[in-house]
């Protein structure tokens, strides 16, 4: 009997890696991925494991099922999953043994997609991760989520405008945007006071939300005055990372993958920064309309 189970443990641990992988991207939760792993395990321990063809294809299934009522039952609860800790890369996950490595591996994965995600529905959710990440056909991801194959493909494409957000004739201008932020946040993280100056408009305004007291931010007005302030948190600079926000190109702050804050930005003709606000406010973070960079 142990040879039995031996067998069984051997044959399911050559899956586990691809199992993590793709609980990872429907949860956005190292112990929760963990979770619905053992949820596989257990329930292929109890099955007739000989009369299952495709071990895989089989695992996958019941992962993905096991992720959806997760995350259906998050929704129901009414998490917000913006709160969840994301700490885990694409390649390989396991438990972080610090904070940098979090943010490494986290990063490793994308932030912007791991944020987009969170935010889309769970069979939008399932159905584009395994469609778009894992090429499942639409036929097997209709039966995870109980719908048609054709319901299962509308599912995916709401879920990759979502995630992509940019139609084509707007790439010209978000390349243009997406570049002068690069060198925003370059220059930032360097320190570089000059740098910083040099794309804002002289009368830049920045606005940030003031804490406890929602809808009545404090504005910095200036290019030199707020670049002053900028300089002494250059070290947070290195969680931003670029994001579509409301179809524009923007920085999100997100250590380990957790949304904490978005700078959203407004362009002059000059190709600089004319304004910028800075939210944190959990609920106006939940109304942004977000999307990965291509």
């Amino acid at each position: 009997m142990n040879n039995g189970n031996d067998w069984l443990a051997q044959r399911f641990e050559a899956h586990r890696g691809h199992l993590r992988r793709v609980a990872y991207r429907m949860l956005g939760s190292l112990g929760e991925a963990e979770d619905a792993v053992q949820e596989a395990w257990l329930k292929l321990a109890r099955s007739e494991a000989n009369d299952i063809d495709n071990l895989g294809g089989w695992l996958t299934t019941v992962v993905s099922r096991v992720c959806l009522d997760m995350l259906r039952s998050r929704k129901a609860r009414g998490e917000i999953s913006l709160d969840e800790t994301p700490a885990v890369s694409a390649a390989a996950i396991e438990p972080a043994a610090d904070p940098e490595e979090e943010a490494q591996l986290a990063d490793s994965v994308g932030l912007a997609l791991l944020v987009v995600l969170e935010m889309l529905e769970p069979a939008e959710r399932l159905a584009f991760v395994l469609h778009d990440m894992f090429d499942l056909p639409f036929e097997e991801i209709a039966a995870i989520v109980g719908r048609t194959p054709t319901a299962a493909r509308q599912l995916a494409s709401r879920a990759r405008r979502r995630v992509r957000g940019v139609q084509a004739s707007d790439s010209a201008r978000i390349g243009r945007e997406r570049e002068l932020v690069d060198t925003f946040i370059k220059a930032l993280r360097a320190g570089d006071f000059e740098g910083l100056v040099a794309i804002l408009d002289p009368d830049v305004v920045f606005r940030v939300e003031a804490a406890g007291r929602p809808g009545a931010p404090v504005e910095v007005r200036g290019a030199r005055n707020w670049a002053k302030g900028a300089i002494a948190y250059a070290q947070a600079a290195r969680f931003m990372r670029p994001a579509l926000i409301n179809s524009a190109v923007g920085l999100i702050l997100a250590p380990r993958g957790r949304l904490q804050r978005v700078l959203v930005f407004e362009f002059d003709a000059e190709g600089r920064i004319r304004a910028a606000e800075i939210i944190s406010d959990p609920a106006r973070l939940g109304g942004l309309d977000l999307a990965a960079l291509p």
